[in-house]
């Protein structure tokens, strides 16, 4: 079953997923990280969130979806992708060593799925439509990860975009709300300590697998309430 970065924190269920998302960040406080906003409308959830959610809601609506689906976007990876899953490739676009496969053809999302699991470092910005999901996502590769910044202004879920009958996936994101009108979630990461792997020489292997230890905090504002709460994690 397919889990958001922050609900594993929580439920202490640290994977691999979960250190490859974390690999971007450095030492330090980085806030306003894992946005998400959500109403409940009549018959349907609208939720919209920032690019950090972006492969966990492909992975969720997929997961359940029934028949092929025309799929629009960009994968953004930094290893050779052409031919090397299950759908075609429209072309490829590079820039300082990062290529952008773009996607624009109807396939099965078990191929999609499976294109995820072989490429769990890449970014899957893409957008369909399901039997019961609507998900929109920018098609461009996500923003690094910059310490925050004194007095700037703080950013909006202006990424993805989905509409969604499918209360899992808001029960995911909002695992300690499971009710309301509307409501939204922000994250601050502190990483206070960098773990390096024992023996390694490889710069590249030591980035790959060095762990980050620090503190979650999460603030949720559930229909006009503040509330906080926070985790320690090594990941």
């Amino acid at each position: 079953m397919v889990e958001n970065t922050i609900k594993k924190i929580f439920s202490g269920k640290v994977d691999s997923e979960v250190h490859n998302e974390f690999i971007k960040f450095g030492k330090g406080n980085f806030s306003n990280r894992y946005l998400a906003d959500a109403k409940k409308q009549k018959d349907k959830w609208a939720i919209k969130t920032n690019g950090e959610y972006a492969n966990f809601l492909v992975k969720k609506c997929l997961e359940k979806a029934v028949g092929d689906v025309d799929v629009k976007g960009v994968i953004v990876v930094s290893t050779p992708i052409d031919g090397a899953v299950g759908f075609p490739i429209e072309r490829i676009k590079q820039f300082m060593g990062v290529k952008q496969a773009v996607i624009n053809t109807k396939t099965s999302p078990k191929k999609i799925l499976e294109a995820m699991e072989k490429f769990q470092k890449a970014f899957f910005a893409l957008s369909f439509s399901t039997n019961d999901s609507n998900l929109k996502v920018k098609a461009k590769a996500p923003k690094s990860a910059k310490p925050a910044s004194a007095g700037g202004k703080a950013p909006s879920p202006d990424f993805c975009s989905l509409k969604t009958t499918d209360k899992s996936i808001v029960d995911d994101l909002f695992f300690d709300y499971p009710n309301f009108t509307e409501i939204s979630a922000r994250h601050t990461l502190q990483i206070n300590q960098i773990i390096m792997p024992k023996g390694e020489t490889d710069p590249v292997k030591i980035r790959a697998l060095a762990q980050r230890k620090g503190k979650l905090i999460r603030d949720v504002n559930v229909d006009g309430l503040a509330n906080k709460s926070e985790k320690e994690f090594l990941a």
